[in-house]
């Protein structure tokens, strides 16, 4: 097992525990480490002889860990393209979640939908389970045939209530606060979901490898690829559902309270709440389902059981 996912085991039982985590490991400035210090930083966990069966009380082994759990990809043990890292997703979606929430011409909404999804599938794609073998075809190329398929039909859908209330004039007050305020929300959670799920769908179609408690692959699971799929979606969903939603409803109060007055500074009262939502959603929807998941002995298919006597299975679930 690799000693991202041994760090998980450890030191992210509870949501608690793995949102302070992720609350340190998604500081932009983690990026900015080089390839060399993040090749020394694994060295020196991998040649540590810490088990990791206990909570990490040094501080300064703590830090390795956040740069090798944002880094470094458990399954491949190679370093994440620097766009895709976890400290990377908020500088570079926030500026499209603000642009998509403004948009109320059908074509540009269609456009900065199109580079958010591409984007946040690409992000999906790289932090995946990469255990998935595929005989016959590239599974890279099917990965991006059903992600690109994903994405433009996500951006068809987000843009179609823009379209169809311009295309039949529909412009009332009732159409509008529909159309621009309640649509997005659900639109957005929906096809982040969707997306997630369409380019991670190699996994519950090939399955994904599971390990017993000392790390040891014991097989590969189909069940637990689905399992692995399925929570993140959720987790998407959950992330870009609020995100969109909350700063609608906290806007509409600031609005009706006639807190903010000035236009521009409305607009920026606007941007700020976005961040906060997004800021403060990110670790929540990372730390919705553990790092490491975990399956049971009955979940699990036959052909793995008859191998071994364990009755708890682990594996990577991915970002």
């Amino acid at each position: 097992m690799d000693a991202n996912l041994r760090f998980w085991r450890a030191e992210g039982q509870s949501f608690l525990q793995r949102f302070l985590l992720w609350a340190d490991a998604l500081d932009p400035l983690l990026i900015l480490k080089s390839a060399n210090e993040i090749k020394n930083t694994r060295l020196l966990i991998q040649t540590n002889k810490k088990t990791l069966s206990e909570p990490i009380q040094n501080n300064q082994t703590k830090q390795a860990f956040l740069l090798s759990l944002t880094s470094v990809h458990p399954d491949t043990d190679k370093i994440i393209p620097i766009l895709f890292r976890p400290p990377a997703f908020m500088p570079i979606t926030l500026p499209l979640v603000i642009v998509s929430s403004v948009q109320r011409q059908a074509k540009h909404s269609f456009f900065w939908q199109f580079v958010f999804h591409a984007y946040t599938t690409a992000f999906t794609l790289v932090n995946g389970n990469r255990t998935p073998k595929a005989e016959g075809y590239s599974l890279h190329q099917k990965q991006l045939f059903l992600g690109l398929g994903a994405i433009s039909y996500s951006a068809c859908i987000g843009a179609l209530p823009l379209t169809f209330m311009n295309r039949f004039a529909l412009k009332s007050s009732l159409m509008q606060f529909v159309v621009t305020k309640l649509l997005p929300a659900p639109l957005f959670g929906l096809t982040s979901a969707f997306t997630a799920a369409m380019v991670r769908s190699p996994e519950f179609d090939n399955g994904i490898e599971v390990m017993d408690r000392n790390g040891k692959v014991v097989g590969v699971s189909k069940k637990a690829g689905e399992k692995a799929v399925k929570e993140t979606a959720l987790s998407r969903a959950v992330l870009f559902g609020t995100t969109f939603l909350l700063p609608e409803v906290l806007m509409y109060f600031v609005q009706r309270t006639r807190f903010v007055k000035n236009p521009r500074a409305f607009g920026a009262v606007r941007m700020f709440v976005i961040t906060s939502v997004l800021g403060g959603m990110l670790p929540v929807s990372f730390s919705m389902f553990p790092q490491c998941g975990e399956i049971k002995r009955a979940d699990l298919e036959p052909e793995i059981l008859s191998s071994t006597e364990e009755t708890e299975f682990f594996y990577n679930r991915g970002i």
